[in-house]
């Protein structure tokens, strides 16, 4: 339905009461910065159709938030009929990235490979915590998490797109308990 454009996130809540919105970027951080984005127009799903509305200023947080004023919301009971709204850009927008540019979450589909469990899986997932990435595998039928550091990879083969492990004695155990 959209094939023209993609989704950028979503408006959380308003603030002042001069109809000022705030922006919760949900595309994947590692592969676009908003900083790159451009926002004079940004089009937001109402009645699952995209409306366009014009950006007069906006202010981007490193908390993947942004303000963003739009012409024509100028009071706070415009701007809340666009809270949980969906918020696209067209797809001539998006910022292309460096193929040598390799990020933690390009291991999502990288088969893992532990040093003492052999063959864990593929990485099905990968969150972020502001201290680290977290993988997800499922081995023997139960998803097994792990942090993404330094101190547990030993190798990472894109070409094969695969990633060898050495995680710590009896994490993998307790997985296999529950």
């Amino acid at each position: 339905m959209y094939n023209e454009y993609f989704l950028i996130g979503y408006i959380t809540k308003t603030r002042g009461l001069k109809g000022e919105l705030q922006l919760f970027f949900q595309f994947d951080a590692a592969e676009f910065d908003a900083e790159l984005l451009e926002f004079d127009v940004m089009f937001i799903e109402i009645s699952k159709k995209l409306v366009p509305f014009f950006v007069s200023s906006y202010q981007l947080l490193a908390n993947r938030t942004g303000y963003f004023f739009l012409e024509d919301i100028d009071h706070i009971d415009k701007a809340n009929e666009l809270v949980g709204k969906q918020v696209f850009l067209p797809n001539d927008k998006k910022p292309h990235r460096d193929p040598d540019d390799f990020q933690i979450t390009d291991l999502k589909g990288f088969r893992v490979f532990d040093e003492k469990h052999g063959d864990l899986g593929e990485i099905t997932e990968i969150k972020e915590f502001p201290q680290q990435y977290i993988a997800t595998v499922t081995y023997r039928a139960k998803e097994i998490m792990f942090p993404l550091i330094e101190n547990f990879i030993i190798d990472i083969d894109r070409g094969s797109k695969t990633l060898k492990i050495e995680l710590p004695d009896g994490l993998v155990e307790i997985y296999l308990q529950t």
